[in-house]
């Protein structure tokens, strides 16, 4: 999906809900044991280069402000308790804390974030945002993620996306899958002769992922760090079938032209030298979108 909407936002958030209870099919947490694992943000040291490219003002305050929207798991989420909770929170708390800063996190409706950025009610914008060319006219973007749709299949009965006619797969309600990706598939199956693909509707994640391990379904399709974190939680009950496709770049928003962008971007590129970018993505089960560098503006569609 390579635009965030509000359908499947809501779609992905009830998924938040249903990945703690997949009838004992999965874990409930990202690590083995059923418990929490010490995040890597957790012991992140000021990066004193970064932190010297922060506008005096934000350097002073002590704080980054970011305006998020607590709705998409696993990125940007809240546990049972209210808390902000996810990998992208993970990070943009690393990347505060390599800035010197400690991060203000506000949650707020998707829409409003953008121009919260612009307006500067907020220092930065992370949610995961898909970095586009119509974006970049109001806001510049540090790239940190790469993006797409990505499916799933058990390894007693791999799926080929490009070779799944007549099979059936598994997709959540009112999503772009449900909606462009999978007719689209099937279209074309049925204009080369062969049996359309079979769509297997459901509400909420924790539906779709067991369904294909209980047989129900072949395989299923989400947004790439959706299906990489079900197949992380199934303990081999599911793998990634392929590569990630319609890949775009998620990025932190930032007002055009600001300050702040350089000692973001510097922040970033500083954890993803060292380690801790990817360790954070491997904990949640997520590494297969990670990238090296952390580009600005890098979306060109």
């Amino acid at each position: 999906m390579r635009i965030r909407s509000y359908r499947s936002s809501v779609f992905v958030a009830l998924a938040a809900t249903a990945a703690l209870t997949f009838s004992g099919c999965t874990n409930s947490t990202p690590d083995s044991e059923g418990s929490q694992a010490p995040s890597p943000a957790a012991s992140v040291s000021v990066d004193e280069t970064a932190a010297a490219l922060l506008p005096a003002d934000v350097r002073d305050s002590g704080k980054l402000i970011v305006g998020t929207n607590l709705t998409y798991a696993p990125d940007e989420f809240k546990t049972p308790e209210g808390d902000p909770t996810g990998w992208g929170i993970e990070l943009v708390t690393a990347m505060s804390q390599r800035l010197g800063l400690e991060p203000d996190l506000r949650d707020s409706q998707f829409d409003n974030i953008i121009p919260g950025v612009k307006g500067g009610k907020y220092d930065v914008g992370w949610a995961s945002f898909t970095d586009t060319v119509e974006r970049q006219a109001s806001v510049d973007f540090v790239d940190y993620y790469n993006a797409g749709i990505q499916w799933a299949s058990r390894p007693d009965n791999p799926v080929d996306p490009d070779d799944a006619c007549g099979k059936t797969i598994a997709v959540g309600t009112g999503t772009y899958q449900e909606t462009d990706e999978l007719p689209a598939k099937s279209k074309a199956c049925e204009e080369a002769g062969k049996p359309p693909l079979k769509l297997l509707k459901l509400d909420t994640q924790g539906d779709i992922t067991n369904a294909v391990v209980l047989g129900r379904a072949d395989a299923m399709s989400a947004d790439s760090p959706v299906t990489q974190y079900a197949v992380s939680q199934t303990d081999g009950k599911l793998e990634l079938s392929g590569d990630i496709f319609d890949a775009a770049p998620f990025g932190v928003a930032l007002a055009k032209d600001g300050d702040m962008t350089q000692a973001v971007q510097a922040s970033l590129q500083s954890l993803m030298d060292d380690g801790t970018y990817l360790a954070i993505l491997e904990q949640w089960g997520v590494e297969a979108g990670a990238v090296e560098t952390a580009e600005i503006n890098g979306g060109t569609s």
